[in-house]
């Protein structure tokens, strides 16, 4: 079944069923079954792979995405992340170039982001599923509804988390994180794409976000996220102190 909700973290289970369960919900299943049904291929092919690595509790950073890549093999189901041996794609290019300036890490040769989800970095895109070579798809089938709802859970969960908001688009959800009323840290800048990652009003190279998430996770009793570890089968180069 190519919406299988069997191995999505517990903590998540019960925002799934609610959903899946709803009118919009059913017919979101009914849109893509029809798709498949047609020979549409769609992307990734395990479009809660977020949910799987990320548990509610274990999450200390969101990273806000928009749509799956496109293209093939490239979508995985992690917000940003690429199958090792694809491709880097430009936004994700900018993001390791940030990472390196911000904190000195060496600029990997994948589009690996498995080993940040696997510490607790929710790689979320607001959209899960997409045809291939069909840019924005399915986004408004359905999907919204469910992320925001992840979203807002994420904000009312009461353990402090930094809320990573690049671009217009993840900016919208700002006031979705703030009515929780909780003590959370939300960094705003550009979109890593070319098209916006040097360009005012907060260029996303020099933001500093990569530092600002660990130095205010630090003074929160936190562990910090090492995000020089990019794979969940890799071993780490950094090591912190408290």
């Amino acid at each position: 079944m190519y919406l299988d909700t069997s191995r999505i973290k517990k903590d998540w289970q019960p925002l799934l069923s609610s959903f899946f369960s709803s009118a919009v919900g059913r017919s979101l299943c009914e849109f893509i079954r029809e798709r498949l049904n047609s020979g549409a291929i769609i992307y990734p092919p395990t479009p809660f792979k977020a949910l799987e690595m990320t548990s509610l509790s274990d999450t200390r950073v969101v990273i806000v995405g928009q749509d799956p890549y496109h293209g093939p093999g490239q979508a995985q189901g992690l917000a940003f992340h690429v199958a090792v041996d694809c491709k880097i794609p430009p936004s994700l290019r900018n993001i390791h170039k940030e990472l390196a300036r911000d904190l000195g890490i060496n600029i990997p040769t994948t589009g690996e982001l498995t080993g940040w989800a696997d510490q607790g970095v929710l790689l979320l895109n607001a959209v899960l599923t997409v045809e291939q070579g069909k840019p924005a798809s399915h986004a408004k089938k359905g999907w919204i509804q469910l992320t925001d709802s992840l979203l807002s859970a994420a904000a009312h969960n009461p353990a402090p988390k930094v809320f990573m908001l690049w671009g217009n688009y993840a900016q919208s959800k700002e006031e979705l994180i703030r009515a929780a009323g909780n003590d959370h840290l939300i960094l705003k800048a550009n979109h890593p794409s070319p098209l916006s990652a040097a360009r005012p009003p907060v260029p996303f190279i020099g933001c500093g976000h990569f530092s600002k998430a660990n130095e205010w996770l630090k003074a929160h009793q936190m562990q910090p996220i090492q995000w020089d570890h990019f794979s969940a089968d890799e071993p780490s180069q950094q090591s912190f102190c408290f």
